[in-house]
């Protein structure tokens, strides 16, 4: 199972440079998006439904905002849009397929960057998500959570974590709750299992000449449950081609399902 993971940065932004047609040579089984940026109504140009997938979106109440999407090249026994709570919810950031023994689930989470209220909801966002996260390590099946998790866990994974130590993304108390969710709660992240590199980005600023200098930001993961540690075959970042101020982030999986 080969599974892509790319924060497109706005899916129609993505389309006009290229994403589409660099995707249809991947031919991943399952491709998770975030921040779509567009409502479904204005998603009816077929390159927004690759040939080949069954493509489901969920997007934001706010236009031009958020959004999520799954492409799947086998049809899913079932597709979940959505958390039952918000800004999960009216802010489209969650969506799931399951399949035969495994699911695979595109989130994206908030940003605290811009300003201290949002980092409060943020916070309130992290707390509600973990409570979903234990229940999903009670049931009997593997998961894949593919997202813009908006924070680095460790100093490796970010070019400049000493001054970022008092910014969102690498607040002490949020890595502190990827500490959970690995060392407590029992997921995995995926990458990590098999590459222990530095300068492993996914993300750089607009500003300054963050790419050039690749002056950025893993915050793109796989975070998988233990029993599908032994089936990661592969990891990579693609940075041929630039979609978005993200790049797609890609994993093979030996799993039949």
């Amino acid at each position: 199972m080969k599974v892509i993971t790319a924060n497109a940065n706005g899916i129609r932004a993505a389309a006009r440079k290229g994403f589409f047609e660099w995707l249809a040579k991947e031919q991943a089984d399952v491709v998770c998006i975030q921040e779509t940026k567009a409502q479904v109504d204005q998603l009816s140009d077929p390159i927004f439904h690759p040939e080949g997938y069954h493509c489901y979106y969920y997007d934001a109440e706010k236009k031009g905002y958020s959004g999520v999407a799954l492409y799947c090249k086998k049809k899913p026994n079932k597709v979940i849009k959505g958390l039952g709570w918000d800004p999960a919810d009216s802010e489209g950031r969650y969506i799931q397929a399951d399949f035969d023994g495994v699911s695979v689930i595109s989130m994206y989470l908030p940003s605290g960057s811009s300003s201290e209220a949002v980092q409060i909801k943020k916070d309130g966002f992290l707390e509600n998500i973990m409570e979903h996260f234990k229940a999903l390590r009670r049931k009997r099946r593997e998961y894949i959570i593919c997202a813009d998790w908006n924070i680095c866990h460790k100093e490796i994974d970010l070019k400049n974590w000493k001054p970022n130590q008092k910014n969102s993304g690498f607040l002490p108390h949020e890595r502190a709750w990827l500490d959970t969710l690995y060392n407590e709660v029992g997921y995995v992240d995926a990458f990590r299992e098999i590459n222990q590199e530095p300068e492993q980005y996914t993300w750089w600023s607009n500003r300054g000449q963050a790419w050039a200098k690749n002056v950025g930001w893993r915050i793109d993961y796989h975070v998988i449950t233990p029993g599908l540690v032994d089936k990661i075959q592969s990891a990579s970042i693609y940075k041929e081609e630039r979609f978005s101020d993200h790049a797609p982030f890609i994993m093979e999986y030996d799993i039949e399902y």
